[in-house]
């Protein structure tokens, strides 16, 4: 065998590996072998315990972040995400997370404010986002417009202290343009957990939906690259103004 081939075999090996440390931690964080409560243990204690490099348990750690099951604060370590505990609905991971802005690229996007204040969140609103119902968010509704036809409401959440200084001149363009380019943040990955309901009085007013037009609704938890999570949100469509389309991501 040449040294290339080495090499290769050597990389395929820390490759299987750090897949195999992430699906050993994500069944014990499904299962409450961590408490929700803690921490999970710190890198160089997770790479003793599997006997495996530190750099290869970062790469274990970063698959579980993207996936939405851990997410890192500051100073304080590596936490489990409590929403993501609840297994009684399907969800969809998207690793690339786009604002309707770029989605709808040769198109005139506008928005409409219906409402935006900060206030303190509710016990779950605060758990999606992994803070305290002490820390003041965002609360944004707005119509976003496509061509002048109403497209979407959004109902958004965001930690004030994550996102600073948005604003109705923010909210009238794009927010994650506004996160990405002034903030300089990393937006990494969503999870999307998707429904029919029928229109509420929203959606008939802005939507212009009939009493009996189906609307689906997409809630998601949006993380940065930290993983921690910067936005819960509902965005509410008419059923003839949406598709989606997904990719499955195989680690």
């Amino acid at each position: 065998m040449d040294g290339c081939q080495k090499d290769r075999g050597y990389m395929k090996m820390a490759e299987n590996k750090y897949q195999i440390i992430a699906n050993e931690i994500r069944e014990r964080i499904l299962t409450g072998y961590y408490p929700s409560d803690q921490p999970i243990p710190d890198e160089l204690s997770l790479a003793e315990q599997f006997g495996c490099s530190r750099m290869t348990m970062k790469k274990a750690l970063e698959v579980l972040v993207l996936e939405g099951l851990l997410y890192r604060k500051r100073g304080h370590g590596t936490f489990i995400l409590k929403s993501a505990l609840q297994q009684d609905r399907v969800n969809v991971l998207d690793k690339e997370t786009k604002g309707l802005t770029e989605t709808a690229k040769g198109k005139k996007v506008t928005s409409h404010v219906v409402q935006f204040n900060v206030e303190f969140p509710i016990e779950t609103v605060a758990n999606y986002l992994a803070i305290e119902t002490t820390d003041p968010v965002y609360k944004i509704i707005r119509v976003r417009y496509v061509d002048g036809e109403p497209f979407v409401i959004e109902k958004t959440y965001m930690p004030v202290q994550r996102v600073p200084g948005i604003n109705e001149e923010v909210l009238r363009g794009s927010i994650y343009q506004y996160i990405q380019g002034k903030l300089g943040l990393t937006i990494a990955s969503t999870h999307k957990m998707i429904r029919a309901d029928k229109p509420d009085e929203l959606d008939r007013e802005y939507l212009k939906c009939a009493f009996d037009d189906p609307v689906l609704e997409v809630e998601q938890i949006v993380f940065l690259g930290s993983g921690q999570p910067f936005e819960y949100s509902f965005s509410r469509h008419r059923y003839d103004k949406f598709v989606f389309k997904t990719v499955n991501i195989k680690w």
